[in-house]
């Protein structure tokens, strides 16, 4: 498909810098290869120079194109002074845990001067996916697109675009963003919220020395473009908009949706979106627009980023317009705008939900206290599921698991909290410690999961995106309050439920997600908002293998990285 013409260097241009090498093979599959040189490079925003960690000397990094079918071979060389890996977000891996990348969870990192290959199959998925650093905070600036392309010859279920972009929306900061982190944790409170938002690596002309660092596309009159939207923020939801244009939402974590019309979208910290947006107004230079969505008594970084839709032929000394974006806690927006999100559920894309339930999983969210000598107050605030902070182990899980290594985790994750309490009742400020633990959940081959996320009082609601690696689920329900197994499940859509691998537990409320056990390996699952991750905000599950030749872990590759 054409892509986009694009006025300042954006994420269509990674593709012809790196040219992907293509392999002979059926016609219907290809292996893509790319070379990843994880590089510190100078770049300055904000009126701020600073040393970033890159891949390829490109913020962000390069955009990785394949097809549903192909396979991919991605050599990762790590040339910087931190330990890196990196996931491949919303890829399924099947019974590939080693390419899901998780420092610690499925490998140990790559290490200053080697390097990793990871190599993993695109199987039925198409859409877009992204890919980013996965230890410590270094996705601040190590992070890119995937767009994966269905089959040859197999159309959109949506009208063809004419073009199409990729707007991925970040963070930046002024300072180095590892040592922000440490700051934080040696007072045991939260870093300093970033300084800017970013479209395509650039803050736009909102912000300080940043005419130059906006990005902008060319639309014709008349002509229909598809933005491939990712939120790699690390702690922000997003709300986004186009001034004066509709957006049809046609995907959703690279999952087809029943298309609707909307003014802004909302997109949390590991969510992709694919809007069609019409060139149909006057031509004239508009605003694209992305701001914070918080509804809870927290600190976000409440600044506005900005890109520019320009209509061909416009001179650059016309003044653009802003997009009206929702109110920053815009609740009733978030909510109506995620309860119109609904799979496709068409004869060729199916919506398979599990009507029978084997095992059911109820999870409550919590910020804690606990105590700390060395901190500032002699606490640290974190994080937990079920009350348990996660610990990260030495080695990988993965490894753990395959080769039956004693003494790394335990398998006795609660199926639910320790005790029951009306989880969303007024704040909870006492008896906030947690236990800190590695401990998974097993789960059978093949069984039907319901899992229910929810929020809590601990300290403060919140809204947290969850993503689980190794899966897609279906969204059956969600709600405000406390959930009630009595009440609650019989309002689940068990029809055409939107389908996805991040989904966000609204503020003081619940989300019901449902899912098949059969792929193989650990699989981690955690709060996508860095800060919370950090807090110890994740577990693991370990599914077991199937009886069958093809539902086995298959075996490691010979250049994982040693521990």
């Amino acid at each position: 498909m054409a892509m986009g013409k694009i006025l300042s260097s954006g994420p269509i241009l990674l593709f012809l810098l790196y040219p992907v090498a293509l392999v002979s093979l059926p016609a219907d599959a290809a292996v893509k290869r790319y070379q990843f040189d994880v590089q510190v490079k100078n770049v300055s925003r904000l009126c701020h120079a600073k040393p970033i960690v890159t891949v390829n000397g490109m913020f962000p990094g390069p955009t990785i194109y394949a097809r549903d079918g192909d396979s991919v071979v991605i050599n990762v060389t790590n040339y910087a002074q931190y330990n890196m890996s990196i996931h491949w977000h919303g890829f399924k891996q099947f019974r590939n845990g080693w390419a899901d990348g998780p420092a610690y969870i499925t490998q140990c990192p790559i290490q200053n001067g080697h390097s990793y290959t990871y190599d993993f199959n695109v199987t039925g998925q198409k859409g877009t996916l992204w890919w980013h650093a996965h230890i410590f905070w270094l996705r601040a600036t190590v992070y890119g697109a995937i767009v994966i392309m269905p089959k040859q010859g197999t159309p959109f279920p949506f009208p063809q675009p004419y073009r199409e972009t990729n707007i991925v929306l970040g963070e930046w900061w002024n300072n180095d963003v590892e040592e922000v982190v440490k700051q934080g944790n040696k007072l045991g409170l939260p870093p300093t919220t970033s300084d800017a938002h970013t479209i395509n690596g650039k803050p736009g002309p909102l912000f300080p020395c940043s005419e130059k660092h906006t990005f902008a596309m060319e639309v014709e009159q008349g002509k229909t473009y598809l933005l491939r939207i990712i939120n790699a923020a690390l702690n922000d939801e997003l709300f986004f908009s186009v001034a004066g244009h509709n957006m049809t939402v046609v995907e959703i974590d690279a999952v087809y949706t029943k298309p609707f019309t909307t003014q802004a979208i909302l997109i949390a910290p590991g969510q992709t979106t694919n809007v069609l947006v019409q060139a149909n107004q006057a031509p004239g230079r508009y605003f694209m627009a992305a701001r914070p969505f918080m509804d809870a008594p927290l600190t976000v970084d409440n600044k506005t980023a900005t890109a520019i839709l320009q209509y061909e032929g416009i001179p650059n000394t016309v003044l653009p317009i802003l997009p009206k974006l929702p109110l920053p806690n815009d609740t009733a927006f978030a909510l109506s705008y995620n309860a119109k999100l609904r799979s496709l559920d068409s004869p060729l894309y199916p919506a398979n939900v599990p009507l029978k339930v084997d095992r059911r999983l109820f999870y409550t969210i919590g910020l804690g206290i606990n105590p700390c000598p060395t901190c500032l107050n002699g606490t640290r605030l974190t994080a937990s599921l079920n009350n348990i902070t996660f610990v990260m182990p030495h080695i990988g899980l993965l490894q753990a698991h395959y080769l039956n290594i004693k003494g790394v985790y335990t398998a006795d994750f609660p199926d639910r909290p320790p005790q029951q309490f009306n989880y969303t009742g007024a704040p909870l400020t006492a008896n906030l410690g947690t236990t800190l633990g590695t401990r998974l959940s097993k789960i059978a081959f093949n069984s039907t999961v319901e899992l229910v996320l929810q929020d809590t009082n601990l300290l403060t609601v919140e809204s947290h995106p969850f993503h689980l690696h190794g899966y897609n689920f279906f969204v059956v329900g969600t709600g405000i309050g406390n959930f009630d197994p009595a009440k609650d499940p019989a309002k689940f859509n068990l029809v055409d439920p939107p389908e996805r691998n991040t989904v966000g537990v609204p503020t003081g409320g619940w989300t019901a997600i449902r899912f098949r056990a059969d792929n193989p390996g650990v699989w981690f699952m955690h709060c996508h908002l860095e800060l919370h991750t950090g807090w110890g905000l994740k577990t693991a599950f370990v599914v077991e293998n199937g009886k069958g030749p093809d539902q086995s872990i298959l075996p490691p590759p010979k250049d994982l990285p040693p521990c």
